[in-house]
């Protein structure tokens, strides 16, 4: 494993193994709660991590094998039509970790040469395929921070 890869799926691997017992400490009433109509709840914001985690899935391999733009996301409609103030909690929280121990694993055995392959964005930037998995780590710790800021 390169240095980039190695780091990101341990910490990933950290993240699976630590935040569910975390969740599952938090209240239903607490988890589902909505600050307001237009902001998400802690399962809202859990189930957007889903949703990034199935986003960057798909660019994760596809750039491996062919020339890949990335598509835009619109992360509002996603959680909308994923219905998750609706799922079962345990059910989001076991999906969310088995998800992104996938997600470490490919991390793992993503050849060295291929993290160098760049993206270009929607808005014309170009990103490597290292920067994504970087990025995508940072993105989820953030939104974790938010529902368990203890961890």
């Amino acid at each position: 494993m390169t240095p980039v890869t190695s780091k990101e799926s341990a910490r990933l691997d950290y993240l699976c193994n630590t935040i569910p017992a975390l969740l599952a400490t938090i209240t239903n009433e607490d988890f589902t709660c909505k600050p307001s109509p237009e902001r998400w709840s802690k399962k809202e914001i859990l189930g957007h991590l889903v949703d990034s985690a199935a986003n960057n899935h798909h660019r994760f391999i596809r750039r491996q094998f062919e020339p890949f733009t990335l598509l835009p996301y619109d992360q509002h409609n996603w959680v909308r039509y994923n219905f998750y103030q609706q799922l079962p909690t345990q059910q989001l929280i076991e999906f969310w970790a088995v998800y992104n121990k996938h997600l470490s694993h490919l991390i793992q055995h993503i050849p060295a040469e291929n993290l160098s392959l760049s993206y270009e964005s929607a808005d014309g930037t170009i990103v490597s395929l290292a920067f994504l998995i970087e990025d995508y780590v940072a993105h989820l710790e953030h939104h974790l921070h938010q529902i368990t800021p203890t961890y």
